[in-house]
């Protein structure tokens, strides 16, 4: 079982992956997106929209949402955090067969939710699927750690704490380094769990060849949120595309 559509794997990283704080950042980011993309109203697409913290602040502005994962527990804990709103519609779905033509204003995958196939190609489809779903003039905002900014700041391991659990991140990557490899080990009373994760990990320049190849004539990068560029000082790889 690949391991982003292991319901274990979620439940057990929820609380490390989605603290209040990240639920916190959620309205201000919507509101860089929009900035970014000129988006102000229409039809999202939240491709891995994760418990549904952006679906959200896209409904409370009136957007029209379709939130899309593959995880039916964060499915589920996006339905309960929107369920004030009409005016979202939740598909359980992996994203490289989500597909919907001609549809949607804006498209939005955050959070490093790409690179997740083993197959190469399969990325690239999630990337095609997307371009098919666009509308005419439509717009694609991703958000992610690229490869030039892991590496930057690149350890071995790093141990975190919370609420009296510890999480011990260890990293590598495969031969080439196309895919990096992560042993997530959460420690609580006594015992622990062990969660392997492995994705591609593109760089800025590698995905912006990816985006072209699948049809996207216009692509800008960003160094964040703040549209600040994509340098040696970039925090995450902001990808306009259209």
């Amino acid at each position: 079982m690949e391991w982003f559509i292991d319901e274990s794997f979620w439940k057990d990283m929820y609380d490390w992956l989605f603290p209040p704080e990240r639920f916190q950042t959620a309205k201000e980011q919507v509101e860089k997106i929009i900035s970014i993309t000129g988006i102000q109203s229409g039809n999202v697409l939240d491709l891995c929209c994760g418990p549904g913290r952006h679906t959200y602040e896209l409904a409370k502005l009136g957007f029209s949402v379709t939130a899309v994962d593959a995880s039916e527990f964060l499915l589920n804990r996006a339905k309960e955090l929107c369920s004030e709103f009409a005016n979202v519609h939740f598909v359980h779905a992996n994203m490289k067969d989500f597909v919907k033509p001609d549809h949607f204003d804006l498209i939005i995958n955050m959070f490093t939710s790409f690179g997740y196939f083993k197959d190469h190609e399969d990325n690239l489809k999630v990337l095609r699927n997307i371009r098919k779903s666009l509308k005419s003039g439509g717009k694609l905002l991703m958000e992610m750690a690229s490869k030039e900014i892991v590496l930057k700041n690149y350890k071995d391991s790093i141990v975190s704490e919370r609420d009296q659990k510890m999480l011990i991140e260890k990293h590598s990557f495969e031969p080439g380094m196309a895919r990096m490899i992560n042993d997530w080990i959460v420690l609580e009373n006594g015992r622990y769990k062990i969660h392997r994760l492995e994705h591609y990990l593109y760089s800025a320049h590698e995905l912006k060849m990816m985006l072209q190849i699948c049809g996207f004539n216009n692509i800008i990068l960003y160094g964040s949120l703040d549209k600040d560029p994509y340098d040696l000082n970039a925090k995450r790889l902001v990808v306009l595309a259209y």
